[in-house]
């Protein structure tokens, strides 16, 4: 995992409302608190090519099933998961946001602990 993770102050603030909210379970709070501390903020057009964001088309590996799969992250309401649209709030996207291409990150999901790699990531506007 990076030292530190890369976000929009958009995706920041958004993040800290959700926590706020309880929407995550304390491991994920804990996690993500420490994350958002050392976190470092840009604008939209300094972000990285290579950091998931908001709207991105991101591929990851799964390595307990050992399975690749692509994922686009979206506003929360446009999710539509059955068309593989996530929103950047969703278990999925906040485990891996603000990271980069070849970032290992192992994460408490709500079935499990799971470890999973960016392969690559894809800025849509």
């Amino acid at each position: 995992m990076s030292n530190s993770i890369v976000l929009t102050t958009g995706v920041y603030d958004l993040i800290k409302d959700h926590l706020r909210r309880k929407q995550t379970t304390a491991q994920e709070e804990e996690i993500l608190l420490a994350q958002l501390k050392g976190a470092k903020q840009v604008l939209r057009k300094e972000l990285p090519t290579d950091v998931v964001t908001v709207n991105s088309l991101v591929r990851l590996k799964d390595f307990s099933n050992n399975q690749e799969k692509n994922y686009q992250f979206v506003p929360a309401a446009l999710e539509k998961v059955k068309r593989g649209k996530y929103s950047i709030l969703s278990d999925i996207a906040l485990s891996i946001v603000g990271n980069k291409v070849g970032d290992i990150i192992e994460w408490p999901f709500k079935d499990g602990e799971k470890k999973i790699e960016i392969l690559s990531v894809q800025h849509q506007n």
